[in-house]
């Protein structure tokens, strides 16, 4: 289940319908109701959060958004997406790595999930990462 106030439109997430989960796009949000209107390949539809479910972070979910991976000498491992940039030290150890964006620098100290790089990248860009 993903915490309500996390979630934002554009969000990828995973949506629960009678035991079928699909991922899908955030596509509008009623905060009095406090439902998320989540666009699959199957349909639009209204779920409350306990049928919303985080995507991880990884390698595979980066190359879907377009970033582009440099393995350095090092061993490190940089995305690169523009001027944004992710910096994992060690290869698939997205539990402890740096992300940037001209001089807004964050360090990530615990596994995150897709929506949250998601907002992390908008706050920090003023441009929403979408596939």
């Amino acid at each position: 289940m993903i915490k309500f106030q996390e979630l934002k439109v554009g969000d990828i997430v995973i949506a629960e319908y009678e035991g079928k989960q699909s991922e899908g796009e955030v596509i509008d949000i009623d905060r009095e109701d406090k439902e998320v209107c989540v666009e699959t390949d199957v349909q639009d539809f209204w779920y409350t959060p306990d049928h919303l479910f985080a995507i991880p972070l990884d390698d595979s979910q980066l190359q879907k958004f377009g970033f582009e991976k440099k393995v350095n000498e090092d061993g490190s491992v940089k995305y690169m997406k523009d001027a944004f940039r992710i910096l994992l030290s060690k290869p698939e150890d997205f539990s402890n790595f740096e992300m940037w964006y001209r001089e807004d620098r964050r360090h990530i100290k615990a596994p995150i999930n897709v929506h949250e790089l998601q907002n992390h990248f908008s706050q920090m860009t003023k441009v929403g990462l979408t596939r």
